[in-house]
C-alpha cells in the first residue's frame, strides 16, 4: 500500500458540513492501490470509554491521473464528531488511519481525525438558487442598442471637468445599450437563461469600462440610472437575476482620487488610497507606480486602507438598495488582501443575504472558497480541459475525465456545485475559433457544459456562432441580423443566392459568410434544447456526478444521479459513429432527451455527438 499518496485534511474539502447534522467525509489514496476503505466516526465527547463508533463503507466517487477519492456522508445526531479510517488492499495490507498508521486502532479519541463542532455559522453559506442558474454573459457595448439591433456606432460623452478645467470623456465602441438589453429581454429569456451577468456598467473612460470613473453611477454611454432600474425590474418579472462586475483592484485614472493625488503627489488627502505610489506620481508608460498590468490608466487600490474598504463596501450595498441586483462578479480577485473581501461580503450580506459573490480567479482558489469571501470562482480550468479534449483533441477520454475529476476535487462539492463554467468571455478567444469552426466540436463542448456539474454560462453570441481570436473580434457585435421576435433565424436563402451571385453583396453581414449563417441558425434551437433539458431536470443542476465509461478511441459515459434519478450523459468525441453499451447500468429501455425518443440499454451513438439518457424509474 502506498502511504506516501494517503491524504486526509480536517475542516477542508476532504471534511465539511453539508448542514448542521451531516458531514461530507473524503480521503485520497493511490490510484489503484486499495480495494475498501472505510470510515469509523462517534461522539467526540460520548460519555463512554472507550467511544461507540459507527463503521460506513467509503465509495470510491472519483479518480484522477496520480489517486482514487474515497467519501462517505457521516449523517448522525452529533454536532461533535471524532473519526478515522481502515484501508483494504484486498490481499495482506490493512490499516487503521488517523495520528498516523497502525494495524490496530488503540489511539485515544483525543488522537482521531476532529471535526470540533458543526457550527451554523461556519458552514458553507451559497445562495440556494445559484446551482439552478444558467448565465447569459453580455459585454453591453456590443450586445444591442434596440428591438434586435446594435447600432454599431460608438460614441463620446463629455463628463463634468475637472478643477484644472480639463475635459473628461466616456467613450463606447459599438454603441450598446441598458435600454438595448432591455428590448431583448425576450430572447434572453426564450432561450431559457435565468440569470444575465453585465461586465462593467459604471462611467468609465473606455469602451471595455474596466477603468472606472464613478461607481455610483451608470455610464452614459449606455444609458441612465433609471434605465438599470428598468432593466432590472424587468428581469426580475422574467425569473431573470442580475449579476454586476465590480472592479475593486484598480480603479480609472479619472477616478476622483486618483486626480487628486496627481494634483498633490504624498500631499494628496488620498494618497494612502493607492498601493505604493512614489511621493511625485507622474503619469507616463511605464508607470512608476502599481497598476493592473503595468497599464497607467488603471492605478491599483489599496484595499487594505478602512477608508477604501468603507468606501467599496458601500458600493456593494448601494446598487443592491439603489437597483436590487443579485450579485457581483469581482475583477482580478486574487490581487486584493483576504480581508477586504471579508469585509466586502458582510457588507453586501447585510443587505441582501442570498447576494451570489463570483471571483475573477483563473487558478486554483480554494483560499477564497472557505465561506468567508466567495461562493464561487470563473472556472477557467473547466473552459481548459474542454478546448484541449473537445475543440483541439489535444488530450484523450482518459486525460480528460481524469483532470476534470481533479478539477472536482480541489473543492468541496457544495462549492463545485456554483462554480461558473464556461467556453468563452470577453478575456479569451471565441471557443469555435478553438474549433476551427467545426460547429459539432461546438455543440459538443455546450452539451458538456449543460449537463456537467457547476453554473453553465453562454458569453452573448455564442449560440449565434460568433467567432474570435483577438480583441475586436471576439467582442464583436451580437449578429441581430438574422433574428426574429420568434426567435426562428430569417429565412435567407434568397439574401445568400443574390450575395453568392453578387448582385447584392451589402445584403449579407460581412462578418458571416454562408456556413456562419447556416451555424447561426442550427446553433440557436440546440441552446435551447439544451438549456430546456437543464432547467427541467433537477439530477442536472444538483445530483452527483460520477465517470461511467473512458474508452480512448472516442466514447466518454458519465451519469447524474439524485436519489433514485439517473441521467447518463454519453459523448462520441471521434469521426465514427460508436456502439455504446448501458446494459450493466439501465434498464430494457430509457429516454433520450436531445432528440426525444425511447432508446433501448445498447444504441449508436454517431461521430461527433452526444446523448442524454434518462433512465425509466419503475
Amino acid at each position: 500500500m502506498n502511504k506516501e499518496a494517503v491524504l486526509h485534511t480536517p475542516l477542508s474539502q476532504y471534511a465539511y458540513a453539508v448542514d448542521e447534522r451531516s458531514l461530507n467525509i473524503r480521503i485520497r489514496t493511490a490510484k489503484n492501490d486499495i480495494t475498501a476503505c472505510y470510515l469509523y466516526y462517534g461522539d467526540r465527547v460520548d460519555m463512554v470509554e472507550p467511544i461507540r463508533v459507527t463503521e460506513v463503507q467509503m465509495e470510491k466517487n472519483a479518480t484522477d491521473d496520480l489517486f482514487d477519492y474515497y467519501e462517505a456522508t457521516v449523517a448522525d445526531k452529533y454536532s461533535r464528531v471524532c473519526y478515522y479510517f481502515k484501508l483494504e488492499d484486498g490481499d495482506k495490507e490493512e490499516f487503521y488511519y488517523s495520528r498516523g498508521f497502525c494495524n490496530n486502532m488503540e489511539a485515544h479519541r483525543t488522537e482521531y481525525f476532529q471535526f470540533p463542532y458543526i457550527r451554523r455559522e461556519d458552514m458553507l453559506d451559497v445562495p440556494k438558487w445559484a446551482s439552478d442558474i444558467v448565465m447569459y454573459h453580455i459585454f453591453p457595448d456590443s450586445f444591442a442598442s434596440d428591438k434586435r439591433s446594435l447600432s454599431g456606432i460608438g460614441q463620446q460623452v463629455e463628463l463634468n471637468a475637472t478643477e484644472s478645467g480639463e475635459k473628461i470623456k466616456s467613450v463606447s465602441n459599438l454603441g450598446g445599450t441598458l435600454n438595448g438589453i432591455s428590448e431583448n429581454l425576450d430572447y434572453i429569456r426564450d432561450l431559457g437563461v435565468n440569470c444575465i451577468y453585465l461586465n462593467p456598467i459604471f462611467t468609465a473612460s473606455s469602451y471595455h469600462k474596466y477603468d472606472t470613473i464613478d461607481y455610483m453611477s451608470i455610464d452614459p454611454c449606455f444609458g441612465t440610472m433609471e434605465d438599470f432600474k428598468k432593466l432590472v425590474s424587468n428581469c426580475h418579472e422574467n425569473g431573470i437575476r442580475v449579476i454586476l462586475d465590480g472592479v475593486f483592484n484598480h480603479c480609472g485614472s479619472d477616478f476622483f482620487a486618483f486626480r487628486d493625488v496627481l494634483a498633490k503627489g504624498s500631499e494628496s488627502r488620498y494618497y494612502d488610497w493607492f498601493y505604493d505610489m512614489p511621493a511625485n506620481v507622474e503619469f507616463k508608460d511605464p508607470p512608476e507606480y502599481e497598476a493592473f498590468a503595468y497599464v497607467k490608466e488603471m492605478p491599483k487600490l489599496n484595499t487594505g486602507n478602512p477608508e477604501v474598504i468603507e468606501y467599496f463596501c458601500n458600493v456593494g450595498k448601494y446598487w443592491i438598495e439603489e437597483a436590487d441586483i443579485d450579485g457581483w462578479r469581482l475583477d482580478v480577485a486574487n490581487e486584493i488582501n483576504h480581508g477586504f473581501w471579508r469585509e466586502y461580503r458582510k457588507a453586501v450580506r447585510g443587505v441582501k443575504k442570498d447576494c451570489f459573490l463570483i471571483a475573477e480567479i483563473w487558478e486554483e482558489a480554494g483560499i477564497w472558497l472557505q465561506g468567508d469571501q466567495f461562493d464561487s470562482t470563473m472556472n477557467y480550468t473547466f473552459s481548459y480541459l474542454c478546448k484541449d479534449f473537445f475543440a483541439t483533441d489535444k488530450i484523450s477520454v482518459t486525460e480528460f475525465d481524469e483532470q476534470i475529476n481533479k478539477m472536482f476535487m480541489r473543492y468541496s462539492w457544495k462549492t463545485d456545485f456554483c462554480q461558473m463554467n464556461f467556453l468563452d468571455t470577453h478575456d479569451v478567444p471565441r471557443f469555435l475559433s478553438y474549433c476551427g469552426g467545426d460547429i459539432e466540436k461546438l455543440k459538443l463542448a455546450a452539451t458538456y457544459m449543460m449537463t456537467c456539474v457547476g453554473i453553465p454560462s453562454i458569453f452573448y453570441g455564442d449560440e449565434c456562432a460568433i467567432e474570435g481570436v483577438t480583441e475586436p473580434e471576439y467582442r464583436k457585435e451580437m449578429p441581430w441580423k438574422y433574428v426574429v421576435n420568434d426567435d426562428v433565424y430569417k429565412d435567407i436563402s434568397e439574401d445568400l443566392g443574390k450575395a453568392a451571385n453578387g448582385t447584392d453583396g451589402s445584403s449579407i453581414n460581412n462578418v458571416y459568410d454562408n456556413q456562419h449563417v447556416g451555424n447561426i441558425e442550427e446553433l440557436y434551437p440546440y441552446y435551447k434544447k439544451l438549456i430546456r433539458i437543464r432547467n427541467s431536470e433537477v439530477v442536472l443542476r444538483r445530483g452527483s456526478y460520477k465517470t461511467v465509461l473512458t474508452d480512448d478511441t472516442g466514447l466518454y459515459v458519465f451519469v447524474r444521479s439524485l436519489g433514485e434519478e439517473k441521467i447518463y450523459v454519453v459523448f462520441n468525441n471521434s469521426n465514427n459513429d460508436k456502439r455504446c453499451d448501458l446494459s450493466e447500468y439501465v434498464g430494457d429501455s430509457a429516454y433520450e432527451l436531445i432528440r426525444g425518443y425511447v432508446t433501448g440499454k445498447e444504441f449508436r451513438v454517431s461521430a461527433k455527438s452526444a446523448m442524454i439518457i434518462k433512465e425509466f424509474l419503475n
